[in-house]
């Protein structure tokens, strides 16, 4: 790994830092005006719905440019939404203007690294940059979490300032010849397009497996945040700065996890490691069972291992059967266009389940279950094809 690598690290790590901090300080200014409680899942809903609408288009804009300048625009426009929040707009509007540049960003920060380095590389950058992307959202997830608790004016201000540093980095990030750009700019042939890669990805054996996987892992992670929080309150009396530092234990096992699959699980064999997301989700409904904070930081490190250990392998594969089939940009458009429909609709679920007035232990269970479920589904599709394959 060279020092151009580095650099988008760093950019990503700043960026992000930024996004996870930004989170619970609008979570904060949320309580400050006596919002409900299911506004805190509809925050990230305003937040992901621009992944989903402008999926066909973000793709193309990342293949169009040097992927280090769609990342400085993108985070410019991150920027713009932060010090719209700081300034008095509501945080649910605010928070989606920064979702519009994080679904800019995505492509860009996943495709240079396909473009930028070679396929056998792919893993372990995977596992850098999902070791580096973790670490921020454990410092995010606290510093955004004792800022907020302060004040959250205070922290919108301070987050404001990462969102500048990380424009640095990005004017730093070298370039990279520009990949797979669209022969017209029409959004009608944009829409095409997508539609096109869409079901190139999902018609791929290995691609439907990865892309399967990561729209649950990503579904799932970003309702376990909030369910985090609101269990930690019920089940521990935790307050929102403790119960962020309790949610920063799912990503240092991530971070753990990540570090052991870019090790030893090869691109090439990347399908075989989805027992553990089958466990996981066992493990996230035991979490109703736990009273003790020493008890729930342990399962919840579990859980961030058997996660990170199980999505690492399958974004790399996912991004290398995208790039030869469509193109990076491309490829990553299309997976955050099914990612984020995940959290979008697990969100939705989640904030119906609050507005129920449903237990927060049965939420957990019902949670854990559906992740279980699911990945057992998965698993057992894959292992068919697996055979079907050898016998033909």
């Amino acid at each position: 790994m060279n020092l151009g690598f580095y650099i988008i690290l760093t950019a990503q790590f700043l960026s992000a830092l930024a996004d996870n901090a930004l989170l619970f300080a609008a979570i904060a200014l949320l309580k400050e005006l006596s919002a409900p409680d299911w506004h805190t899942p509809l925050l990230q809903q305003c937040f992901v719905i621009s992944y989903i609408v402008l999926a066909p288009f973000v793709g193309s804009f990342a293949d169009a440019l040097p992927k280090g300048r769609v990342m400085f625009i993108s985070n410019a426009i991150k920027f713009v939404g932060c010090l719209a929040m700081w300034l008095g707009m509501p945080p649910l509007y605010a928070y989606g203007i920064v979702g519009i540049g994080a679904a800019a960003y995505s492509p860009a920060k996943y495709g240079i690294l396909t473009e930028y380095l070679p396929a056998h590389l792919l893993v372990k950058a995977n596992g850098w940059m999902e070791g580096t992307t973790v670490a921020a959202i454990i410092l995010g997830a606290i510093l955004g979490g004792m800022l907020a608790t302060l004040d959250p004016h205070l922290a919108l201000l301070v987050i404001t300032g990462l969102y500048l540093a990380a424009a640095a980095f990005n004017l730093r990030i070298p370039y990279v010849p520009i990949d797979h750009r669209l022969p017209k700019r029409d959004p009608f042939y944009a829409l095409h397009d997508f539609w096109h890669s869409f079901q190139a990805l999902w018609r791929d054996p290995e691609g439907r497996i990865s892309l399967a996987v990561t729209t649950l892992f990503w579904g799932a992670g970003a309702t376990l945040r909030l369910v985090v929080i609101a269990w930690a309150a019920a089940a521990l009396q935790f307050g929102l700065d403790r119960a962020t530092q309790l949610t920063a234990m799912v990503a240092v096992g991530i971070a753990f996890g990540s570090v052991f699959a870019a090790r030893y699980v090869k691109l090439q064999n990347a399908a075989r490691v989805l027992p553990a997301g089958i466990l996981m989700g066992g493990l996230v409904a035991a979490m109703a069972l736990i009273d003790d904070w020493r008890v729930a930081c342990l399962m919840l490190f579990a859980i961030g291992i058997l996660s990170g250990y199980f999505v690492v392998p399958l974004n790399a594969l996912l991004q290398h059967r995208g790039h030869i089939l469509i193109g990076a940009g491309h490829s990553i458009a299309v997976q955050n266009f099914n990612e984020n429909l995940g959290i979008l609709l697990m969100l939705g679920a989640y904030a119906l389940m609050l507005k129920a007035e449903l237990s927060i232990n049965w939420i957990v269970v019902i949670f854990g279950a559906f992740v279980s479920l699911v990945m057992t589904t998965i698993n057992h599709s894959y292992r068919k094809q697996s055979v079907h394959h050898k016998s033909s």
